[in-house]
């Protein structure tokens, strides 16, 4: 098999049938979508340079950096002089206040800028870390304001913004505003002679004489490079709101540190909770299974001893049936410690572990592990049991005639991947058990990605980050 340049192997980008789908379900089918949907569609027939001019999102971001020059203009005049208002009052107890307050009044910017990136910028800026006072009352607040390094990234925003806004603005506007009128000049030419008095737009002129733009190759011309001024504008303005998405981002969202800290605590509470329900299943299981037989194996001998000397024969058959109470309850308990942990696994390996769960499923499997070396337990544990389960799955859900499963390494990941050819249609959504597995995965920094349309076949893949043993 080939490996995909990103870790996925075969022709499957692992995301490109969810997306596919996605965008399908987003236009839906009625009749009430099917004429904006077509003319979605002709749009997108046209080349991007063509389309871009015309684009919604051109216009979103043409509309952010015109009003990103009055705001901005507000954010810099509010930081710059209650900073310095602030500083010059320290001499007193009366600047601290101050500065506190221009602190709090730059976060409440910021709160709006990252509004009015959300919505004409599409960028999804996560909110920043609430302030968390020691103590209650106005001193706490103060306090607080002051050593959030989040509220001092906003006074900064405050400050580099404004004049990148003016440059934004500028720059913007005037490739728009030339693009435009150079281009719809024909169109317009006749404002010049009948209300200014003058042939067209003039390019030069003196005492003696002027040159007009009044002929028609010359208006042909002007609006040929319009034309060419029009199609350059949205990667400009491109550009420059490039710009201050990564600002809202690195200024206005959350810090590194914290996103991380909020994701660790997430996945710590899924490892917890996976851990919880791991012992609940385990004592039901014993509580139900083996524990039950050894019961029913202590009764069963306690007749067979109280019949021993006058009805050898019922005796001998209570025994009997104890031993394969006996025999039952040890298989019950390998398995139960198989599910725990496998020895196989310990001692010889991913291979050799997924070729033992290959062997108990309902359909032949075949088994592929292409590692140079092993990962560290606790990984080579999760693929482990991945594996398994979605091979419950196939065995369960699926319908398939054949299954496969793939084990390889990709620079920092370790890739495992299930295929089956049955009837499709899993996702991982809702309560569904590939939604717990992809929850179980994301504690660890793992992906889950189910390929799976309507007829089949299912392709899962699960991504692991790879850490030696």
């Amino acid at each position: 098999m080939a490996t995909h340049p990103y870790g996925y192997r075969d022709q499957s980008d692992a995301y490109a049938y969810s997306n596919d789908e996605n965008r399908d379900a987003g236009h839906g089918f009625d009749g009430g979508h099917d004429d904006r949907s077509g003319r979605r569609r002709g749009l997108n027939r046209l080349p991007a340079g063509l389309r871009a001019p015309i684009e919604g999102r051109t216009w979103r971001e043409f509309g952010y950096l015109l009003l990103s020059l009055p705001l901005s203009i507000i954010g810099f005049v509010w930081a710059v002089t209650m900073t310095s208002l602030g500083v010059g009052l320290l001499i007193t107890f009366i600047g601290v206040p101050v500065l506190a307050a221009a602190l709090a009044g730059s976060r409440g910017l910021g709160a709006l800028e990252r509004v009015r990136a959300r919505g004409l910028l599409g960028v999804e800026v996560g909110t920043p870390e609430p302030l968390r006072p020691r103590t209650g009352g106005p001193m706490g607040w103060i306090g607080a304001t002051l050593k959030s390094g989040v509220s001092w990234r906003h006074l900064l925003y405050g400050v580099l913004h404004m004049p990148w806004a003016v440059f934004g603005f500028a720059v913007g506007l005037s490739f728009w505003a030339t693009g435009w009128t150079m281009l719809t000049y024909p169109l317009w030419r006749w404002v010049f002679p009948t209300y200014v008095g003058q042939d067209g737009i003039q390019l030069y002129g003196d005492a003696g004489h002027a040159i007009y733009l009044d002929n028609p190759f010359e208006i042909t011309v002007t609006a040929g490079l319009g034309l060419l001024v029009t199609l350059v504008t949205p990667w400009v303005i491109r550009a420059l709101t490039t710009v201050d998405r990564l600002m809202v981002i690195g200024l206005l969202g959350p810090s590194r540190l914290a996103s991380r800290v909020v994701e660790l605590e997430s996945d710590r509470g899924v490892v917890v909770d996976t851990a919880a329900a791991d012992l609940r299943r385990i004592e039901r299981d014993l509580h139900d299974g083996a524990q039950a037989r050894l019961v029913n194996l202590a009764m069963d001998l306690g007749v067979a001893k109280e019949k021993l000397s006058e009805d050898p024969e019922t005796a001998a058959r209570l025994v009997g049936e104890a031993h394969g109470e006996v025999k039952t309850a040890l298989q019950e308990l390998r398995d139960l410690a198989r599910g725990i942990h496998p020895a196989v696994l310990t001692d010889r390996g991913l291979d050799a572990a997924l070729s033992a769960v290959a062997s108990r499923c309902a359909v032949p499997v075949r088994v592929e592990v292409d590692l140079v070396e092993r990962p560290a337990p606790a990984i080579e544990g999760i693929a482990y049991f991945t594996v398994s389960e979605l091979l419950q799955n196939v065995s369960a859900h699926s319908g398939a005639t054949r299954a496969e499963v793939d084990v390889w390494r990709a620079r920092d990941r370790l890739m495992v991947q299930v295929y089956d050819n049955g009837g499709g249609g899993a996702v991982a959504s809702g309560g569904s058990g590939l939604a717990a597995l992809a929850g179980r995965l994301d504690a660890v920094d793992g992906i889950l990605v189910v390929e799976s349309p309507r007829g089949g076949p299912t392709r899962v893949t699960a991504e692991l980050p790879w850490r030696r043993a």
